[in-house]
């Protein structure tokens, strides 16, 4: 069987076709990086706009890629929230019409679902496992028991990890999206010049924060420590590394919390792909005997490849949607439970 995803949630228009022999046959990501830098994060309304403009395109050129036409296609499968709803409504609209007219199933897929059911198609992972799921927008550790069973151990009470580091990163003016920059210039930094809080470290349960972390960076900007770019480095790599220490912390207490024998941890979502984190949560899960997973960087930061994965999980065991499905701006997994 072949789906195709649709995924429109941020920033990012995408469409991929994946069949259920866990072959990616295309990939096609419309970026809009260049139109939201001005204003250092993602404007909705322009990302809503520019979903209109190049999502036709972009379903056509992953048709193109794949060799195939929509008459090939089994099914249609979307991010239908948790988004930006405008971005979400653009996605959503079109897959319904798409199926409509060609007489496929639709089926509606959680974006987070998505990120979750990524490493079953690149690396064979099997339920349950546990996942961290870190990026701009959410931040959780949830034991996923089968395809729409999913326990949240623990979640962020303010901001996103991913989050934080795109703030601190505008705030030391540099170049949007601000995570990969943060990195980069940590790596020639000193993780010791600047003390930097570690919020919740040591507390019981998984819930994470990086409010006050990321205030604290911010604090130190505002005071003008930060006059050269050897500053700018050393404050992205303490921050780094208080996110790492609060990252590896939080995994610790979830091994203690679970009681479901599972061997695998899988980090998926946009902070995935910074190299230096998963570095340090493979050591980790190392010492506790657990294989660490991250999918390809490619597939860590929002794209249609894990949307029609996740379509296809659902399809093979006759779960589609229907046309009256409504697009939502929030939606727990939790809430994907039969």
């Amino acid at each position: 069987m072949i789906v195709l995803g649709i995924e429109t949630s941020c920033d990012e228009t995408a469409a991929a076709l994946v069949n259920s022999d866990k072959h990616i046959l295309s990939n096609v990501i419309h970026a809009q990086i260049e139109d939201h830098q001005p204003y250092g994060g993602v404007v909705p309304e322009i990302a809503a706009r520019n979903h209109l403009v190049h999502i036709d395109s972009v379903i056509n050129k992953a048709l193109a890629d794949a060799q195939m036409s929509l008459v090939d296609v089994d099914a249609i499968a979307v991010t239908a929230g948790p988004g930006l709803i405008g971005g979400v409504m653009v996605g959503v609209m079109v897959a319904k019409a798409m199926a409509a007219t060609l007489n496929k199933p639709f089926i509606a897929v959680n974006h987070l679902e998505g990120h979750a059911l990524t490493a079953r198609l690149t690396d064979n992972v099997d339920f349950p496992h546990l996942l961290m799921l870190m990026s701009g927008g959410h931040c959780q550790i949830l034991m996923v028991q089968s395809l729409g069973d999913y326990t949240v151990l623990g979640k962020t009470i303010d901001d996103a990890a991913g989050e934080a580091f795109d703030k601190v990163a505008k705030s030391l003016d540099l170049d949007y999206p601000g995570g990969p920059q943060v990195e980069r210039l940590a790596k020639t930094g000193d993780v010791k010049r600047f003390l930097l809080p570690r919020p919740l470290k040591g507390r019981d349960g998984c819930d994470f924060s990086f409010a006050g972390l990321k205030t604290a960076a911010r604090n130190i900007i505002l005071a003008g420590e930060i006059k050269t770019d050897k500053d700018k480095s050393d404050l992205c790599a303490g921050f780094q590394e208080a996110v790492k220490d609060c990252l590896v912390d939080r995994l610790k207490q979830a091994f203690e919390m679970v009681s479901v024998d599972f061997k695998t941890v899988v980090l998926a979502g946009g902070v995935a792909a910074n190299e230096y984190l998963r570095s340090a949560l493979t050591s980790v899960c190392h010492d506790y005997g657990k294989e660490f997973v991250a999918p390809p960087l490619k597939l860590c930061t929002d794209n249609a490849v894990m949307i029609a994965w996740a379509g296809l999980e659902r399809l093979m065991r006759g779960q589609c949607s229907d046309l009256n499905f409504q697009p939502r701006p929030r939606w727990p997994l939790t809430e994907l439970k039969d």
